[in-house]
């Protein structure tokens, strides 16, 4: 008997420090969650406000000047295991990158808001989804949550560029200055929609939209005159193309 009470009282001290131990991680999570902003209350919008880019993480790439953060164009493949290349840095438009995960559930919400054709992102920036590489997604699955209009690029290489701290997590970059204006986390396509338009407009950034110049069709006009003239037999070169005065003229016209 004595002999089981010994065994029942160590197990119950292992479980004391197993249980201590436990508690000492979650606060630690908690206060590291809470340093990032991070707000647990689930009847809250926000997780994260969407601050001023972070410092730059020690032995990260050098940013381009005017940058407190490094930007890089995106590299991966996409959940159907094609190349993919989407351009951020020195680009005429701005970009939201938004990295996802198909695993937490807020994430879940996002990839529903992003299936939306009628979503509107402040700024009138491109918006595109970054997942972690192969290594640590299933392709498969992430060509459920997909929306059929935002790119969508695997590669954990970009995650540990932007040093994404947390899932979900947004990077506002202002494409022409190739900067970071804003970044951070939330539990809402509403809040993170609102913190955005702040960030945008504390950057002073300029959100008219950059429309593509229509084809000049001049090229269309020149081939059609071109038609016309050999079809009266005046080719390239003929002296009547080039007339020297008006005298040059009115004998041509009486010819």
């Amino acid at each position: 008997m004595a002999v089981l009470v010994t065994v029942f009282a160590v197990v119950v001290a292992l479980l004391a420090v197993l249980v201590a131990g436990l508690l000492r991680s979650h606060a630690e999570i908690l206060r590291s969650l809470h340093g990032l902003g991070v707000d647990l209350d689930p009847d809250s919008d926000a997780s994260v406000s969407f601050a001023a880019p972070r410092p730059a993480s020690t032995g990260a790439a050098s940013a381009p000047s005017g940058s407190a953060r490094p930007v890089t164009d995106i590299a991966g493949v996409t959940p159907s295991g094609d190349a993919a290349s989407i351009a951020i840095v020195g680009a005429r438009h701005h970009t939201l990158l938004a990295f996802l995960t198909s695993g937490c559930t807020t994430c879940a919400d996002f990839w529903s808001e992003f299936a939306d054709r009628r979503l509107k992102v402040p700024g009138d920036a491109r918006l595109v989804v970054v997942t972690k590489g192969v290594d640590a997604e299933s392709p498969g699955r992430l060509r459920k949550f997909a929306p059929p209009d935002v790119p969508v690029v695997m590669s954990s290489e970009a995650w540990d560029t932007y040093d994404v701290p947390v899932a979900p997590y947004f990077v506002f970059v202002d494409g022409p200055n190739s900067r970071i204006v804003g970044e951070g986390a939330a539990a809402t396509w509403r809040n993170l929609a609102g913190m955005m338009e702040q960030a945008v407009e504390d950057a002073g950034l300029d959100t008219r939209r950059r429309r593509r110049r229509r084809p000049d069709d001049s090229r269309a006009r020149e081939a059609d005159v071109d038609r016309a003239l050999l079809a009266a037999g005046i080719e390239p070169g003929d002296p009547s193309l080039y007339p020297a005065t008006e005298a040059d003229l009115h004998d041509r016209g009486h010819a």
